[in-house]
Parts: C-alpha cells; sequence; structure tokens
C-alpha cells in the first residue's frame, strides 16, 4: 500500500478497486497496447508512456466543447 505524505505524518492511502500495483510487467503491457517498440522505449521516459495510454484510454471521449484557437492563445 502507498503513503502519501502530510505535514511530516505518513496517512495510508486507500488503493482504488481500479488501481493496480505497478510492475514492469504492467508498463510493458501498456507500451505494446500502445505499439511502442522496445527501440521506442529508449527515446521516452515512464511518464511519457503514462501520459500517452492516459491520452489513448480518452479517445472515446466526446467532449460538449472543444477549444478554439483563440481560446488556446488566451490560454
Amino acid at each position: 500500500m502507498e503513503r502519501e505524505s502530510s505535514d511530516d505524518k505518513f496517512v495510508k492511502k486507500k488503493l482504488k478497486k481500479t488501481e493496480r500495483e505497478w510492475t514492469a510487467a504492467l508498463f510493458l503491457l501498456r507500451a505494446v497496447q500502445l505499439g511502442l517498440t522496445m527501440k521506442d522505449l529508449n527515446e521516452v521516459t515512464v511518464g511519457m508512456v503514462l501520459d500517452m495510454y492516459v491520452e489513448m484510454s480518452n479517445d472515446h471521449v466526446k467532449y460538449a466543447e472543444l477549444a478554439t484557437q483563440e481560446d488556446m492563445n488566451n490560454f
């Protein structure tokens, strides 16, 4: 079980049912699901792979409003 730090006190973090312990095998599974090769993995960080997996998981989501270029420029 992971721990979170809060003002030098450690509190047990409750794992959600959908959370899994992070392992090398799970990381490699996610990389394969993304179509990444071992050569690709030499060029990216673990965080980048996780970000790509999250984005891939959100591909099916339909958003009610999409940002325009003007919105992005104002951001």
